[in-house]
């Protein structure tokens, strides 16, 4: 790759490096700079431009960031479009991130122009929780190198996974001693409660017996018999060794021990086994505690399926100091409690919602409601709504209007929420109103698509999702096509208010002009997002296969 500077002459079809804010326009960095953008540079009194130009060898960061991104995926991620050199990967369902670190490293070490940053392994992760990101550092990256990062993804089986977590009945068992007090079992058994709950498990049997090694076997045999997945032990004393009460009792239960001890403090007095094929675990006093512990650790990665044995629990060591004890070596109850800090949110992915505007009257159609005409077979409705369900986002909304009820028998069943706009005949303000106030209040943006466009894809509009980051300047989401803008539009939430503002046939069209510096553009590979339905011709072309004349695209 060049990088330098050049004469504003000379940098037509160059990657622009930096952003320059000219008067009214703003060009962004890593635009690819037009004949028409050049002009305005030489308008503005600059006599040189610094930009990229990629060599033959050279792979656009874009184009590399998506086919790393690709390798790496496995069950349970999905990788976002890129944008800027930029693909965010994603937890589809509730589990545990599972990478190999090395594998991670071996593919960072491969070329500093291609990276890739993961949460910490085996951390608990939501739907939608961003869990890794690919970036490539700009504007490009060696063919070679891509294709080595490639490689490196995919040649040992999935990069990076997520282990759902099942739904596993659990048994508990807990011992008493004199002097214990039966609310601090209750006590016991309503945090145990919790933490299943968390997982996505559920307490199917609890029992309490003498802390002494007869009685529990007793129970645990019977609690092995009730068909648990997992049985927890809690005793009134800890384990102190292998021939203490509760492993001995395990193994007179026909059990074995598989481990005792872990890395991770708190929870070093945990205790594996198994009965009959079942897990049994010994646990630790802190487990008394909803604090996070190593036996949340171990619980975990069974929930999730995930091995667990002696190898696994002494490898736990890296990261295994959950909390400082400053007070040490004084007892764990003198020493006085740090303050819990606050919960950190979660890197979610952002909420995108998005309006399917289709309360119009086709005045320009002639006589009949252009949204059901069919376009191979579908309705041109049916047929936008299904493209926006391949996207990302969640949840669409159609403003209906003009033949309300024909429109809405038409959508059927498609997951797609309806409210009516009785004041249609307003104009497209009056659809665009009623569409935000029904959207989430959690929402980070919404695309607001015309019905009457139906040549774009999910493809389309995940490429507008990708690019959207209020916090980078990216607020305001258009797509091009040869420098022409279309449809639909991503909107920040921080517009909505000036949105619900307007009036008349407009749309929002103008607030792009008054954010010119918040505003994104994505140059798409093809004219959909310039196309929609306003005539008979236009309609006609479509169904031909032709590309009609484009009027409205903004």
């Amino acid at each position: 790759m060049r990088f330098g500077e050049v004469p504003v002459e000379e940098a037509e079809g160059a990657i622009l490096a930096h952003n320059l804010k000219l008067g009214p326009t703003a060009l962004k960095k890593g635009r690819v700079l037009s004949r028409a953008d050049v002009g305005v540079i030489a308008a503005s009194g600059l006599a040189t431009v610094t930009v990229a130009r990629l060599d033959p060898e050279d792979v656009s960061e874009d184009e590399a960031a998506e086919r790393v991104a690709a390798a790496a995926v496995g069950p349970g991620v999905s990788a976002a479009m890129p944008f800027t050199g930029r693909a965010n990967l994603f937890a589809e369902a509730r589990g545990l991130l599972v990478f190999d670190r090395e594998r991670i490293d071996r593919l960072n070490l491969v070329d500093e122009a291609v990276t890739l940053g993961t949460l910490p392994p085996f951390t608990v992760v939501e739907p939608r929780q961003m869990v890794a990101t690919v970036k490539v550092i700009p504007f490009s990256a060696p063919e070679e190198a891509v294709r080595q990062c490639v490689t490196a993804a995919i040649s040992e089986g999935p990069l990076l996974r997520v282990a759902t977590f099942r739904r596993l009945s659990v048994g508990l068992v807990q011992t008493r001693l004199p002097g214990l007090k039966e609310s601090i079992l209750d006590k016991t058994l309503q945090v145990t409660e919790g933490r299943l709950a968390a997982l996505g498990c559920h307490l199917v049997i609890e029992e309490r017996c003498p802390h002494a090694t007869g009685e529990l076997a007793s129970l645990i045999r019977d609690a092995i018999g009730h068909g648990v997945d997992i049985l927890l032990i809690h005793g009134a004393s800890a384990i102190l060794d292998r021939r203490d009460v509760i492993p001995a009792a395990i193994v007179a239960a026909g059990g074995q021990i598989d481990h005792f001890g872990m890395p991770v403090d708190p929870g070093n007095l945990l205790l594996l086994g198994h009965v009959a094929e079942r897990v049994v675990l010994g646990l630790p006093g802190c487990a008394r505690s909803p604090k996070v512990n190593g036996f949340d650790w171990v619980l975990e990665r069974l929930v999730a399926g995930l091995p667990v044995g002696s190898a696994e629990i002494m490898r736990m060591g890296s990261g295994g100091l959950l909390a400082e004890i400053p007070s040490r070596p004084l007892p764990r109850a003198e020493a006085r409690p740090a303050r819990e800090p606050e919960a950190e949110a979660k890197p979610l992915g952002p909420g995108i919602g998005a309006l399917m505007l289709a309360a119009g009257q086709s005045r320009r159609m002639g006589g009949p409601n252009k949204l059901l005409v069919e376009i191979d077979g579908v309705p041109m409705v049916v047929r936008v709504a299904q493209r926006l369900l391949a996207s990302r986002a969640r949840p669409i909304i159609a403003v209906l209007g003009n033949q309300a009820e024909a429109v809405d028998a038409a959508l059927g069943k498609l997951p797609i929420e309806r409210v009516r706009n009785p004041e249609f005949a307003g104009g497209l303000s009056t659809s665009l109103k009623r569409g935000i106030a029904a959207l989430p209040v959690d929402l980070d943006g919404v695309l607001v698509c015309l019905g009457d466009m139906p040549l774009i894809t999910g493809r389309h509009l995940d490429r507008l999702i990708a690019a959207f980051n209020p916090l980078e300047g990216r607020a305001i989401i258009v797509p091009t096509r040869r420098g022409k803008r279309g449809n639909p539009v991503l909107w920040s939430k921080q517009f909505f208010p000036e949105m619900t503002e307007l009036a008349g046939d407009v749309g929002a069209k103008h607030l792009i002009g008054e954010h010119a510096e918040l505003v994104a553009e994505v140059e798409m590979d093809d004219d959909a997002t310039l196309v929609d339905i306003d005539t008979p011709e236009a309609l006609d072309a479509v169904r031909r296969g032709r590309k009609p004349a484009m009027e409205k695209a903004s």
